[in-house]
Parts: structure tokens; sequence; C-alpha cells
């Protein structure tokens, strides 16, 4: 039957008789509702995957939502937050996945991966006009590499990329984090993508200061790859500093443990209920949800 369903759905997309969003429905699986280029470096075009609310207009200025892949800054896909997005426009928010580049498919190192996500959360806020988006309630969320990249935006670390528009600030509003990596030294993880000198040029951890935004971290309790004393001690900085940040543990999980069944079949999705309903709730507490269209 879901064969059939996928069979149809796909057939009446390319017809043009239904949307994206409708055909994900049919088929069960979140799909974007468009993909839009938003920077090209080196030969490589990078974009977000886009995910709108279905009574979403040009005039509106909703909040937004920028997803970040995980994987070590080597690899990845911005299928892992499609479950996520989709959820959030579903909530009222524009959502995107983003691409960068990784090691893998690029020959890069963490310092590009950072400058991309800079790049697009700045794209977003340049366009908010277009986008139907409020330039002040933009999101930066992600998991494992992809929660250290949105740290780094939030907190302005790495250098900004040539050729744009420096007037546009590429510093969200508010952080989303799923088990993220916070410490990039020896008492943290990816230590080895760094030179010696370079150890905490990228490290969250060690750049706290006050004035920083508000900030939600899940991460389970047993990471056996980003360790959850890392996660402690940023959101203890955060809090001695004089930031909003709440760190929801989840007790013996371990890395990856948000997921949704979409993009990790094995896991319950149960995990990944809790922490959408923890997004929710943090979001709307903080002026991101609600009716301010």
């Amino acid at each position: 039957m879901k064969s059939f369903r996928s069979f149809f759905a796909g057939l009446f997309l390319i017809l043009g008789l239904v949307t994206p969003a409708l055909a994900a429905t049919l088929t069960g699986e979140p799909k974007p509702d468009r993909l839009t280029p938003f920077k090209t470096v080196g030969g490589t075009e990078l974009k977000l995957h886009v995910f709108e609310p279905a009574d979403h207009k040009a005039t509106d200025r909703r909040a937004a939502i920028v997803f970040f892949f995980g994987g070590g800054w080597s690899g990845g896909d911005p299928r892992q937050f499609y479950q996520q997005a989709r959820f959030m426009s579903g909530q009222g928010m524009v959502a995107f996945s983003a691409e960068y580049r990784v090691r893998s498919r690029n020959q890069t190192t963490p310092f590009e991966a950072v400058q991309d996500a800079k790049s697009a959360i700045r794209w977003v806020r340049e366009h908010a006009a277009a986008l139907g988006i409020d330039p002040d309630r933009i999101v930066a969320a992600g998991g494992s590499a992809g929660g250290h990249l949105a740290a780094c935006t939030g907190l302005g670390l790495g250098g900004d990329p040539a050729g744009e528009n420096l007037k546009v600030s590429s510093i969200p509003n508010a952080l989303v984090l799923f088990n993220p990596v916070l410490d990039t030294t020896e008492q943290g993880y990816g230590a080895k993508n760094f030179k010696p000198a370079q150890q905490t040029d990228l490290s969250p951890c060690h750049h706290v200061r006050r004035g920083l935004m508000p900030t939600i971290i899940f991460h389970g309790t047993a990471d056996k790859t980003v360790p959850f004393e890392n996660a402690e001690r940023f959101a203890r900085l955060l809090r001695e500093a004089g930031n909003a940040c709440m760190l929801v543990p989840f007790a013996g999980k371990d890395h990856g443990f948000f997921n949704g069944k979409f993009f990790r079949p094995a896991n319950t999705g149960l995990d990944y209920e809790q922490t959408m309903k923890g997004t929710v709730e943090f979001l709307t507490r903080h002026g991101y949800l609600g009716d301010k269209r």
C-alpha cells in the first residue's frame, strides 16, 4: 500500500497536481517545499532546503529556524533534520535545513563549515522581507557537529566569508542544540581536526561571555561521542555569565538519540517527540511561536 501511495504521490507531484508538502503527507516522508541557493564557493553551490507553513505569505513576519546536520564536519545530509523542519513549519515557523561544506565531499575543515553556517544565517536575515520572516527572530539549530556550527554562529566565532554584506549580522537570536560539540580540545570532541594552536578557536566552551542569546541544549547523559560534561559545563558557563540557558538531560541516552524515525528508523521516535515538545515550549516562552504574523 505504501509503495502505491509513493508512486501516485510522485506522479501527481510531477504533474503539478499536489504540492511537495502534500506529496510528503501522502508518502509519510517529509520533503522540502523547495531548495534555494544561498552561496557558491569554490565551484560548490550550497542550498537551503525550505519548509514553509501551509498558509505562509511573503507579507508575513514569521520566526525562522535554520538546522545544521551532524557528521563530524566530514559528512552528513540535510535530510537529517527534514522531520524536525517540517514539524516546525507546522508550528508556524519558516524552517530551513542547510547544506554546508564537509571534508569528504569538499576537502574542507571545520573553519569552512562554520563560515558556511554564518553565510546561511546572514542570507536568511538579508532576504527576510522576501521570505516573510522577521529578521529579529532567527533561530540556529543543529545536532552534533551541526550543533557546533549553530553554537559558533551564536558566539560569532570563525572568520566572515569574503564578498558578503557584513552589515547584515550572521548571529542568530536563539539557539536549539542537540548533543552539540561544545569543546574541541581533548576534553571534548574533534581535537584531531585542529592544529594545536587552533584547538580553542572554534570551541564554544572557551568563548562564553555576557549578552548571548537564549539557548536550549538536549543531551544524552550516556553520550560516548560528545561527553555530557561538555554540555553541563557550557550551560553552567552561560548561566554564570548572565545568559538564559536550559540543559535538558536524557538519562542513559547515547549520541544521536534525538533523530526521528524518518532519518534513523531504529529509533522509537519517543526522544524525537520529547525534544520537539521541549523546543516548542522553549521557543514559545521566548516569543518565537504564537500569532505574530
